[in-house]
């Protein structure tokens, strides 16, 4: 016998998962191990036959073979069917669920356990891949398990697979009138009775702007349907978090407590909180049951660790931009329109020659003004001037309330009467609304992370030698009143990380965030200085005006070869395509904003209070999730060609493609011609000159580098380094040439092999190209030089290569050029001068001449200028086969050059 287990108390989401099973496992009967939900007991009076149950009573425990549990991972809520877990009989058991971080106790043999927010959603996804099709009271039933589990999707551990479940069963016939009935049956009149208690009864308790209440129950037995009237009482009382207890006795001298738990708090986990005292459920909704506990101690436990879970709100100056862009009263319309511009913003502040605000004015303002001709009027005329405030320790629901109210666009925050921030209506409505599904989907070992800031355990996952420099850092930073932030590419390739093994990441980017306290342009420097007292092996390194600093470790015994960058948030602004940008201090917010790609874009905070939390200002989760590069902005590729070959990169490396709308963008940008007007126009173009080289250089040293280059091709990005340049079969064949001549003639890497493949690259062009695309590039003056005489060296080599017959008359021709300039006539010449470069340098550069300067000083030969023309004779002699062995070369020596 197969037996499909439900846990004690059956809901809806249990039962719909075991049905699903007995589609998936035909044969197999579903247990209810102990009673089951008001609105399940009602369903099953009329449906029951429909479904393979049977009574636990009715079960021959010698006759089980296997057993799979649904909803739930613990043994005690299968009450006494738990025992048939221990059977020798029973060789398979497998559980699904779909509660995580729990510690389960069940032997399993197979465990399925995922992110969703129904069991039910995992047998449909399974029944969807065998094709199984479904009968109308199979579909109704497993919808409903979906439905009340999800809150119809507005719970939020609801996912996209929930959703995408339930369409499917609407396909197969699930009766929507039948789930109507069931999923709200309202209350019976006993819970109506009870309810009006709570609601008198309710004690409450409001913390760091939450409401917290809590009620006991005292009945003469056991109540069923508590879970319902604890979610009518939150809907009623709209309170944020609640603990219903229910005391009831079970005999003379001992009586038992249920303990519903609802929270609607970011970051409260009741399953955690409950799990010490036995009990479990989800993160915003779970219940346990004891006996023989004093009731008060027991709540009054429970609610200590509830308020103790509650996160400390998000205050404005964790939201604000800082610093502020501000104007003066006398900044004409025209002027502050070419601000907003540069930056990006919707709006600017106005302050007076004290640094008072005194008014603020908007774009649409802007652009009104504008219109009707007055762009050489000053902004004072038009700034709203009536103006609602907020504090650095502004809570985000004073926020809320603020801009809801008085329909406020933006908010400045002034400490001691000075403008130090400013917070929008995009930054709470990226608190408000931000879904970070995605990062538990990346990380399911997290049980329940916030709306907006998801914790990342990075203790776990870097070496514990970074961890600990980026505590000191982070200790360094919250000494001065600042923020630390791991940046970039460190924080993708932790959510990246596929094995348990702890990272020893090599390049490290840290952003300082404080300008609303106390931190200056200088912050990364005072902070790389702190840190090197720390590690006085390290070497600091300054760079720019903007003062970035670095620390450098090479082959150190603890961090090898490490480099930790150093900055203040920054933003940036390019004067013109392909320029260096012109950069500013600014915020946490902004750093990100300038950065290349989404999966770039994301931050870690080091400092307390919520040291671990990530940022995602842009959806980089959620294309790291869909293994996609997007673009932060549609004009990053005119600003910077150079993020065209990082995002080739990244696309090879990773095996991401590009978001269509970011292709898009590339090709716009290059077929575009700004490239080359903004070349003719100014003779600075660092993005297509140093920078471009190092992209270059990242490409064409790495394993991958073939593909990136076809991937560059297929973009037409391979014209950033000259228009005319593509990846033709012609190109492809001489790569492939290379890598045989760089494997065959240098073995020990002698050669710069990247710097070969680039120079490989220009050889392509015409020659009246290779010297200005290398001299662009600022390559090297040896490769300068190569490609600037290669078209001459080709035409003499392949002019005069073939009527030689004589071995010395080819090397004579040959050994003036070095290798690298051989390989690349190479790759120019046809076959057969191919095959005799190729005899030259396998064969005849090794010949050696017979005798050597030692022979010649016993022969009688006097040292001197003539040794040189003597041995090349030699040489020559040997290599044509006049001479084969020592004799013959003595007597040609005399007969040539006597005594």
């Amino acid at each position: 016998m197969d037996l499909i287990l439900c846990h004690t108390t059956a809901d809806f989401d249990a039962l719909g998962a075991a049905v699903g099973l007995t589609c998936l496992l035909p044969g197999s009967k579903i247990v209810l191990t102990g009673g089951a939900h008001p609105p399940v007991r009602d369903f099953l009076a009329l449906h029951r036959d429909e479904y393979p149950l049977i009574e636990r009573r009715s079960v021959n425990p010698q006759t089980i073979r296997s057993i799979t549990v649904v909803d739930t991972q613990k043994r005690d809520r299968l009450g006494k069917a738990a025992e048939w877990l221990d059977l020798p009989s029973v060789k398979e058991i497998v559980v699904y669920d779909h509660h995580l971080g729990q510690e389960g106790d069940i032997p399993a043999t197979q465990l399925h356990i995922a992110s969703v927010g129904a069991c039910t959603t995992l047998m449909v996804e399974q029944l969807q891949q065998q094709q199984i099709s479904l009968t109308p009271s199979q579909a109704t039933v497993m919808a409903l398990g979906i439905h009340v589990d999800t809150g119809s999707l507005t719970y939020d551990l609801s996912t996209a697979r929930d959703a995408l479940a339930l369409a499917w069963l609407m396909q197969q016939g699930a009766s929507l009138p039948v789930i109507s009935t069931y999923r709200d049956p309202g209350l019976s009149t006993q819970l109506q009775q009870l309810l009006t208690t709570a609601l008198q009864e309710l004690e409450y308790l409001c913390l760091r702007g939450y409401t917290l209440a809590w009620v006991t129950l005292k009945t003469e037995a056991f109540v069923p349907g508590l879970s319902g009237l604890a979610s009518q009482i939150v809907e009623l009382s709209e309170i944020d978090a609640l603990l219903l207890v229910n005391e009831y006795p079970l005999g003379e001298d001992e009586s038992r407590l249920t303990v519903i738990g609802r929270s609607q708090i970011p970051g409260v986990n009741l399953n955690l909180l409950f799990q010490p005292f036995g009990g479990g459920g989800h993160s915003q909704a779970a219940s346990l049951n004891l006996r023989g506990v004093d009731t008060q101690a027991t709540l009054e436990e429970l609610l200590e660790g509830l308020k103790a879970s509650i996160p400390h709100p998000l205050t404005a100056r964790d939201l604000m931009s800082s610093p502020v862009r501000t104007i003066l009263p006398e900044t004409t319309i025209e002027e502050a329109q070419r601000i907003l511009l540069r930056y990006g913003h919707s709006g600017l502040s106005v302050v007076d020659n004290q640094g008072q605000l005194v008014g603020i004015i908007s774009r649409r303002d802007l652009d009104i003004a504008f219109h009707h001709g007055f762009s050489h009027a000053p902004v004072k005329g038009y700034m709203t001037i009536n103006l609602k405030t907020i504090t650095p320790d502004t809570t985000l629901p004073q926020i809320e309330s603020l801009m809801v109210t008085y329909d406020i666009g933006r908010l400045p925050v002034l400490a001691d009467g000075q403008l130090v921030g400013i917070v929008t209506r995009t930054d709470v409505l990226r608190e408000l609304h931000q879904n970070s599904e995605e990062f538990q989907n990346l990380n399911p070992q997290n049980s329940a992370p916030s709306t907006q800031h998801s914790a990342l355990n990075i203790a776990s996952r870097l070496a514990p030698q970074l961890w600990q420099l980026l505590t000191k850092a982070s200790q360094a930073a919250e000494k001065r009143g600042w923020h630390l932030y791991l940046v970039g590419g460190a924080v993708r390739d932790l959510l990246l990380a596929e094995t348990a093994d702890q990272l020893m990441i090599k390049d490290i980017d840290l952003v300082v965030d404080g300008f609303h306290k106390s931190a200056d342009v200088g912050a990364g420097v005072e902070l790389a200085k702190a840190l090197q007292e720390l590690y006085p092996a390290a070497r600091l390194e300054i760079h720019g005006a903007f003062q970035t600093a670095a620390l450098l470790w090479h082959k150190d015994a603890e961090l090898d070869s490490l480099w930790v960058d150093i900055a203040t948030a920054r933003t940036e602004f390019y004067p013109y395509p392909a320029a260096n940008p012109e950069v500013e201090a600014s915020s946490i917010r902004q750093d990100l904003y300038r950065r290349d790609f989404t999966i770039n874009a994301l931050a870690l905070r080091l400092t307390s209070p919520r040291s671990g939390e990530l940022l995602d200002f842009f959806g980089g989760l959620l294309d790291l999730q869909a293994k996609e590069i997007r673009v932060l902005h549609a004009n990053s590729f005119i600003e910077d060609p150079t993020r065209i070959y990082r995002g080739v990169r990244f696309a090879v490396r990773f095996g991401f493609d590009f978001e269509p709308r970011t292709e898009e963008y590339i090709r716009y940008a290059i077929n575009s011609g700004v490239y080359d007007r903004t070349a003719q126009h100014n003779s600075r173009t660092p993005a297509l000159q140093t920078r471009l080289k190092t992209e270059l250089k990242h490409i064409l040293e790495a394993p991958y580098w073939k593909s990136a280059l076809q991937l560059l091709d297929n973009l037409q990005a391979l014209q950033c380094i000259h228009h005319t340049l593509s990846l033709d079969a012609e190109l492809l064949r001489q790569l492939w040439l290379l890598e045989r001549c760089l494997h065959r003639f240098d073995p020990q890497l002698t050669l710069v092999h990247w710097q070969m493949r680039l120079e490989a690259l220009i050889a392509h062009l015409k020659p009246k190209y290779r010297e200005k695309v290398a001299k662009n590039l600022q390559l090297q003056e040896d490769s300068i030089h190569r490609l600037q005489n290669l078209a001459q060296a080709q035409a003499e080599v392949t002019e005069l290569l073939p009527q030689l017959q004589c071995p010395s008359q080819i090397v004579q021709l040959l050994k003036k050029y070095d290798l690298p300039m051989l390989i690349l006539i190479a790759l120019q010449s046809p076959r057969s001068l191919r095959k005799q470069i190729w005899h030259y340098l396998t064969v005849l550069t090794h010949i050696q001449p017979i005798l050597n300067g030692n022979d010649l000083k016993k022969l009688g030969y006097k040292p001197g200028p003539q040794y040189r023309q003597i041995l090349d004779d030699i040489l020559a002699a040997t290599l044509d086969r006049v001479i084969i062995n020592k004799a013959e070369a003595e007597e040609f020596l005399m007969t040539k050059y006597p005594k």
